[in-house]
């Protein structure tokens, strides 16, 4: 039975990762007013007729802290790169020069600020909703155990280490909060 406990809890150890990685990732795109190339990350770009992300049809590189480059591999796809962009509805207006798009990150207003500070804590959210729901599938897996014949102490404790579990990626989670609301809100 303890292997089969041991099982439920790396699988369920494996699920709450994954969520943790998926929230950084999501983090990542909350922009902090610096410019990163990570902000077009997601930006999708008709090329040639099939939506391709951004990186594989050019660089994206930053300038200085307030400027974002696009160098795009294939020169006509200047347009497609710069339509791309304003589609994405990340408040960026691209400059095309002929050579690169050249995007100036605005500086963020206070309340601009507050609208990063509400959807990094919606990604939080949505990040502990999954593990809720990891928790519940790891809890019923534990009640199927009990009916192939785990005892009532093993089940009591098998509950309380995965609520052990879910209390510390929990705590994970508002760490990161704490981390973006504290760089979102740096001037």
């Amino acid at each position: 039975m303890t292997e089969e406990l041991n099982m439920i809890y790396d699988e369920f150890k494996s699920s709450n990762t994954k969520a943790l990685e998926h929230l950084e990732s999501e983090l990542q795109k909350v922009r902090a007013g610096k410019a990163t190339p990570s902000m077009l990350q997601g930006v999708m770009v008709d090329y040639y007729g099939s939506p391709t992300p951004l990186q594989q049809v050019a660089n994206v590189g930053t300038m200085d802290a307030r400027t974002l480059t696009v160098q795009p591999w294939e020169k006509p796809m200047l347009n497609e790169i710069a339509k791309g962009i304003i589609n994405a509805n990340l408040g960026f207006a691209p400059q095309n020069n002929g050579e690169v798009l050249i995007i100036n990150v605005p500086a963020l207003t206070e309340e601009r600020r507050r609208d990063l500070v509400k959807k990094a804590k919606a990604e939080c959210e949505n990040a502990k909703v999954v593990i809720r729901n990891n928790r519940k599938d790891a809890l019923d897996m534990v009640k199927d155990l009990k009916n192939d014949g785990l005892s009532e102490d093993m089940m009591k404790d098998a509950e309380n280490e995965i609520q052990n579990i879910t209390n510390s990626f929990s705590a994970k989670i508002d760490e990161h909060l704490v981390a973006k609301e504290k760089d979102i809100m740096t001037i």
